[in-house]
């Protein structure tokens, strides 16, 4: 299936890396983010997706490098050295975790499709919050190119992103 998916890229399974979508929901480019620091990329290539579910799921095998302890966001180094940050919301930080629960910490290994996290999607609303959802690659610049699938729905694990070398 894997090298099925790699095909929907043009490329063999020697070229790169697949991203699978961590959050149901639709994905959106991450120029249309309302947060500069995601909206000019100063973290790295990526997308956005505006969740129809409240969990986040192991987009990649790896490592969860970073669980931030307002929950709201972690980062996941692949198992092929891809750095991916998935922060739920803008400003949620200032929720200081409340609405968000982990069932990861720091170090953890992780299969795609493992659960990272939950997040009550209509408290986060109700308390004034933007729920976009970018999903961004940190080290983007040591790769070639970071392609991205925008404008349609994803389920859990559908196609986001290939990473060429």
């Amino acid at each position: 299936m894997l090298k099925r998916l790699k095909g929907m890229f043009g490329k063999n399974e020697d070229d790169g890396m697949i991203i699978l979508s961590p959050i149901k929901g639709e994905i959106r480019d991450i120029t249309e983010v309302s947060d500069i620091t995601f909206r000019d990329k100063l973290l790295g290539e990526g997308i956005a997706i505006w969740p129809e579910t409240g969990r986040v799921v192991a987009p990649v095998d790896g490592t969860i490098a970073t669980m931030f302890i307002t929950k709201h966001a972690c980062t996941i180094v692949s198992d092929q050295g891809v750095e991916i940050l998935i922060h739920v919301g803008l400003d949620t930080v200032n929720l200081k975790g409340e609405y968000y629960k982990s069932y990861v910490k720091d170090g953890d290994k992780v299969k795609a499709g493992d659960l990272i996290l939950e997040f009550d999607m209509d408290r986060i609303k109700e308390a004034g919050y933007d729920l976009i959802t970018p999903v961004v690659i940190c080290n983007s610049a040591t790769y070639s190119k970071v392609e991205t699938i925008t404008g349609k729905k994803a389920e859990e694990l559908d196609v986001i992103m290939q990473i060429a070398k």
